[in-house]
Formats: structure tokens, sequence, C-alpha cells
């Protein structure tokens, strides 16, 4: 199925989590906040989550410094 992340479109598994998204797009170590179709999902969450096709998620890292 199609989603799209950050404006750009990806294929992914029929039962794709948010967990297994942020998996594929190397970011399972990196503190990340999630957005699917403009609505927040908690990280306790993301394996729950699953997204279906045309979806909108947004993916942002959390970046630390001064």
């Amino acid at each position: 199925m199609k989603i799209t992340v950050n404006n750009t479109e990806h294929d992914v598994p029929e039962t794709c989590t948010v967990a297994e998204l942020v998996q594929r797009l190397g970011l399972a170590q990196k503190p990340v906040a999630v957005e699917v179709n403009r609505t927040l999902i908690t990280r306790s969450k993301h394996t729950e989550h699953t997204l279906s096709d045309g979806d909108a998620v947004e993916v942002v890292t959390l970046v630390g410094g001064g």
C-alpha cells in the first residue's frame, strides 16, 4: 500500500504499524514524534497503530543542543 511520509510516497506492507515504519526509516533508536493524518501517535501506541492506504505521516526527529 502507499503512504506519504514527510511529503514523500512510500510503499509499505498492508499490516505496517507506526513502529515498523519507524524501523524501516532507520529511526528506531532515535527519539521521534509521529503524526498520522495530523493526529499525534504517542510512543506507547506505535506498536498498536496500523497504517492505512493513503495515510499522511509526519515523522520528526528530536535534536538536542544549544
